[in-house]
């Protein structure tokens, strides 16, 4: 581990975790549904775009600041977890499931379809991943 792959983590986890506080805000201030919308859009959307990363750069910095820093930071798996003991605390058993199931699905369908897109992009660049 050297210092630079240190600073790339450590600023792409203040990005990500910016980006992930600012959306998670504008979501709660539109839309007040009482489920963790916003948290599986951030999921979703994580995983896709590491997918994608991982699938269009095999160099060392491009990895360490955009998946383990940056979307790292963006992604939010303790708050998923967090708001579905939230709802199994409110006897909410069906919302919990629901949340656990669309998260699961959803971020394994990301994570595939931005790994396939990035094999379209750039099938040179790609390794078993």
């Amino acid at each position: 581990m050297t210092w630079t792959a240190v600073l790339l983590v450590a600023l792409g986890s203040a990005i990500g975790g910016v980006a992930r506080f600012a959306l998670g805000e504008w979501w709660a201030f539109r839309a007040e549904t009482g489920f963790p919308w916003a948290t599986i859009v951030i999921n979703v959307s994580g995983s896709f775009l590491i997918g994608l990363a991982f699938g269009l750069s095999e160099r060392a910095w491009v990895r360490q600041f955009v998946a383990v820093g940056l979307l790292g930071g963006y992604t939010t798996f303790s708050s998923f977890s967090l708001q579905t003991l939230q709802l199994v605390h409110e006897q909410r058993f069906g919302a919990a499931c629901a949340n656990v199931g669309v998260s699961v699905a959803c971020c394994l369908i990301a994570v595939w379809l931005g790994y396939a897109l990035a094999k379209l992009i750039a099938p040179q660049a790609l390794t078993s991943a």
